[in-house]
């Protein structure tokens, strides 16, 4: 009989009978594949000789072992193969049969040029999920066009709106492309493997960032525009409004949101405004909405009479939400996140104590863990490649001669 904390720990990992071949670097394709690895799956990262990119980005205990290449290959196996090679390619060839999960981050001339597009390779394995993780879609003028996630904050109309927000046309200082982009390609692939359930046919997916952040970014954005014609701008006024930050305490800054009309006649009551609703501007969403300004600077004037932990505590009991302005490293700290159990320390014998955010989601109560370290370049080309067969001298051929 299987014990309950098995059943709780195969939960945790529902994608553990796919083998995915992972031919992307930077953010977008590995942060969908490491999910994919959290969630069981046996993920093959391919690299050339030149390595991923981002192995580059420090801090770094080694060469080419950067903080950030460690969380986002977590959980893969490494293989380094000179695709500009025959052997190379070749070697890539013969694996294609034995996988499920086909998924590349290359420019499509660049696929096409190595003979690793879908058309010619779709015949090899009829159930292959086939992914091209591209910057934009191929049918449009910009089909070709290298992207990175800034490009994409410019062209999707994020920036733009920094700039109606705030004055000054900004990046977000988080690779939020890139990060969209990523979680629409995992569910893209998930998708598609519910498919080959019914059908036990693989298919081709395309997920563009350009395209993908556009869609995000109008999520509600879309405003009037949703309207022929148009009934307004697609912008949400609350959203591009100046005076949207965090509020100033009498000793900091507090995140607060009052949005109902129950919580703004509470909140009335505790700053002595009985009659708030009866205001024009506070009687409903709309009117709220409208004068978004109006409304922030009153929460604005009445929260910087009290202290930050007098606001956390008064507004938790009246139901209204609020949080204090936390920095990156203070996640680290955070009572709740270590409560949950949100970061896992594991000792690896030759990098020391490594603490990975782990995935949030929880199975059957478990939450997954994180299998092993990111691989250095080509760690497990071996090992890998004699499980699909591969001789010796064929390894140290499609390696281009060396690890």
């Amino acid at each position: 009989m299987t014990s309950p904390d098995r059943k709780c720990r195969e939960a945790a990992s529902p994608l553990s009978d796919l083998v995915v071949l992972d031919l992307t670097a930077v953010v977008f394709g590995p942060l969908c594949t490491q999910i994919m690895a959290d969630l069981g799956a046996t993920v093959i990262k391919v690299e050339g000789p030149e390595g991923d990119s981002t192995r580059q980005i420090g801090p770094m205990p080694e060469k080419g072992m950067g903080g950030a290449f460690f969380n986002l290959n977590r959980g893969k196996k490494g293989i380094c193969l000179d695709l500009k090679t025959p052997a190379g390619r070749d070697a890539l060839l013969r694996m294609i049969p034995k996988v499920d999960i086909f998924v590349h981050s290359m420019r499509p001339q660049a696929i096409r040029r190595l003979g690793l597009d879908f058309e010619s390779i779709r015949d090899m394995n009829p159930r292959l999920i086939y992914c091209s993780a591209w910057g934009f879609g191929q049918d449009g003028p910009y089909g070709g066009k290298a992207a990175y996630d800034d490009i994409i904050q410019a062209a999707s109309g994020l920036v733009a709106l920094t700039e109606l927000s705030t004055g000054a046309a900004n990046y977000t200082p988080t690779v939020i492309a890139d990060k969209v982009a990523g979680l629409t390609l995992l569910y893209s692939c998930l998708a598609a493997v519910n498919y080959r359930h019914r059908t036990g046919l693989g298919m081709e997916i395309e997920v563009p960032m350009f395209e993908v952040m556009a869609n995000f970014m109008l999520t509600e954005h879309i405003g009037g525009a949703m309207f022929s014609p148009p009934m307004g701008p697609p912008v949400y006024a609350r959203q591009i409004s100046r005076s949207r930050r965090p509020f100033e305490t009498s000793d900091g800054r507090i995140s607060v949101i009052v949005y109902t009309d129950r919580q703004w006649a509470t909140f009335g009551r505790l700053v002595g405004v009985d009659d708030l609703l009866s205001r024009p501007e506070f009687s409903s969403l709309t009117e709220r909405t409208a004068n978004i300004d109006v409304v922030y600077e009153f929460l604005g004037n009445h929260l910087k009479a009290h202290s930050t932990a007098y606001w956390m505590s008064t507004l938790d009991r009246a139901g209204i939400p609020a949080m204090p302005v936390n920095s990156t490293a203070d996640l680290y700290e955070d009572p709740h996140l270590a409560a949950v159990g949100m970061f896992q320390d594991a000792e690896d014998p030759e990098f020391g104590t490594l603490r990975y955010p782990r995935q949030p989601t929880r199975f059957n109560g478990h939450m997954p863990e994180v299998r092993h370290r990111a691989p250095r370049l080509g760690e497990n080309t071996e090992e890998l490649l004699t499980t699909f067969g591969f001789t010796r001298e064929e390894i140290e051929a499609a390696m281009g001669g060396g690890r």
